[in-house]
């Protein structure tokens, strides 16, 4: 599909509920969202808006990014699905990022910010995955992390080792969000950890529109 379908069809998935009087056009607040989601910073995204004669702030556009509360799509049947955890800082703190992605589509199915990694916490994710989508019947592909492997086995999944091949698919995933939290310091910058949460899931809902 081409890129300018595929941001047309997002664009029209955006709910503005939340709007109660703001004086920007719908369209090009969801057009803001889209562009800032696609991987143009909050400041750049407000000088296209500038184009079109509207002046709003930076933490005006992050605000409508996150009051959207977009989501991946739910009920996906993957075969396989690679998971894995990676470090994502905010400010001066440390998180874990959580991921599973179908390698087959490199879509993201479901992502989790914690302070620390713990098998509990490891367990609990593969929960929420498994509420979200259809992965009893799916082959798992870890890197042989000891919180991974346990918590596939408390859950009774099929899993296997994989450094690389399938597993390519979650780390590319990882690259273009750290490229975003690092060069884009406006969105992880003093952020609270639900509100880089919430950033992650819309993240998710623009990758898998524009993959």
């Amino acid at each position: 599909m081409p890129e300018n379908a595929r941001l047309s069809s997002s664009i029209g998935q955006f709910d503005l509920d939340f709007v109660e009087r703001e004086a920007t056009p719908r369209l090009l607040m969801k057009l803001s969202i889209q562009l800032h989601l696609a991987g143009l910073s909050l400041s750049n995204t407000v000088r296209v808006l500038e184009i079109f004669g509207v002046e709003r702030a930076r933490s005006t556009v992050h605000n409508w990014v996150h009051k959207a509360d977009l989501q991946p799509d739910p009920c996906r049947s993957p075969d396989h699905v690679a998971v894995d955890e990676t470090v994502i800082r905010l400010g001066d703190e440390q998180y874990w990022l959580y991921a599973a992605v179908d390698p087959e589509s490199n879509e993201l199915l479901h992502t989790k910010l914690e302070p620390t990694r713990t098998k509990v916490i490891a367990s609990t994710f593969f929960t929420e995955l498994r509420e979200k989508h259809d992965v009893d019947d799916a082959v798992f592909l870890v890197d042989g992390d000891k919180s991974l492997n346990y918590a596939c086995q408390r859950h009774g999944l099929d899993f296997r080792y994989e450094r690389h091949g399938n597993r390519n698919s979650i780390e590319r995933v990882f690259r273009e969000i750290k490229r975003r939290t690092s060069s884009f310091s406006n969105c992880f910058s003093n952020a609270h950890a639900d509100t880089a949460d919430q950033w992650l899931r819309s993240f998710a809902f623009a990758w898998n529109q524009l993959i």
